[in-house]
C-alpha cells in the first residue's frame, strides 16, 4: 500500500471500537479548545506496571496505528504489562493526511508547557496521576528504506532495546536503515545532533537533545518525567504488510525484553 490511500480515520476508530467485545476499554478523550477528540484504549490489570503506546502523532505515518491495531487485536501486548494506549495521536492530520494537525501545528514538537496543541494538552492531563515503564512512540520515515529506532538514554546509561530489536528485524529479513551524514533525524537547524549512530540504530544523549528543543517531543516530555522512552520508524516507501509487520516486531521485542532486562 505505498501507492494506494490508507484506510480511513473512521475505519481506524470503528475497528478501535469493535475490541470493546474482548475486554478492551476504548474511550474518548476531548481535546479542550477543539472540535476533536482522541481515541485512547486501556487493557491488562490495573496493579501490573504500564507501558504506554502512541502512535500517529503525524497524520502523514499512516501504518503505525494500524499497527499498534494489530497488537491489541491479535493478542501480542504481553498481559504481565498493563497498557495504555493511544491509537492516533493526530486525527485531524491522518484524515488530511498531513504531518501536522489542523491548525497546521507539529503535534510532536508541543508537549512542553503542559502541551501547546489540543492533543497534546489531552494526552498529558490524561497520564497526569499515570507512571509509565516504558513509552514506545510509533512512526514512519519517508526517506527511509529501512526500519530504525531511537532510543534516549540518561548520562553513561547503557542501551537495553536497540539492539535486540535490531536482531529481530534481521531475523525477520526486514531491511534496516544505515543512517550517513546529512540523514534528517529531526534535530533543529544548526544544532549537532547528541547521536551515536549504528545500522538501524539512533543512541540519543537525552540531556543534550533536551536543551536542543523548544517544544519538546513526546519521547522527551516522558524521558523527562522518568520513563524510558523509545521511538520507532519504519519505511514509508515499502509495502504496507511489510511496515506493519516491522512495527509488531519492535513492540513484541522491547516487551519481552522490558521483561527480562
Amino acid at each position: 500500500m505505498t501507492g494506494a490511500a490508507a484506510p480511513s480515520y473512521d475505519e481506524l476508530a470503528a475497528a478501535w471500537r469493535a475490541l470493546r467485545v474482548r475486554g478492551i476499554h476504548v474511550r474518548e478523550v476531548a481535546c479542550v479548545g477543539a472540535p476533536r477528540t482522541l481515541l485512547m484504549a486501556e487493557l491488562g490489570e490495573s496493579t501490573a506496571p504500564a507501558v504506554t503506546i502512541a502512535a500517529g502523532v503525524h497524520g502523514d505515518e499512516p501504518a503505525a496505528p494500524w499497527a499498534l491495531l494489530s497488537l491489541a487485536r491479535d493478542g501480542l501486548l504481553d498481559r504481565r504489562f498493563a497498557y495504555r494506549l493511544w491509537p492516533c495521536v493526530n486525527p485531524t492530520g491522518y484524515a488530511a493526511h498531513t504531518r501536522v494537525n489542523a491548525e497546521g501545528v507539529d503535534v510532536n514538537r508541543s508537549f512542553s508547557r503542559g502541551g501547546t496543541t489540543p492533543e497534546a494538552r489531552a494526552i498529558i492531563t490524561a497520564n497526569r496521576d499515570r507512571r509509565f515503564v516504558l513509552a514506545l512512540d510509533l512512526h514512519e520515515d519517508f526517506e527511509a528504506d529501512g526500519s530504525y529506532l531511537y532510543e534516549p538514554l540518561a548520562p553513561d546509561a547503557e542501551d537495553r532495546f536497540a539492539r535486540p530489536v535490531v536482531a529481530a528485524l534481521e531475523a525477520a529479513g526486514l531491511p534496516l536503515q544505515t543512517i550517513p551524514d546529512g540523514f534528517d533525524l529531526g534535530t533543529p537547524e544548526a544544532e549537532t545532533p547528541p547521536y551515536r549512530l549504528e545500522v538501524g540504530i539512533v543512541l540519543v544523549d537525552a540531556d543534550a537533545e533536551l536543551r536542543m528543543f523548544s517544544g519538546l517531543p513526546s519521547s522527551l516530555f516522558h524521558y523527562r518525567r522518568g520513563t524510558p522512552p523509545l521511538t520507532f520508524e519504519s519505511p514509508r516507501t515499502r509495502p504496507w504488510d511489510e511496515r506493519i509487520a516491522a512495527h509488531r516486531i519492535f513492540v513484541t521485542t522491547v516487551l519481552t525484553q522490558l521483561v527480562s532486562s
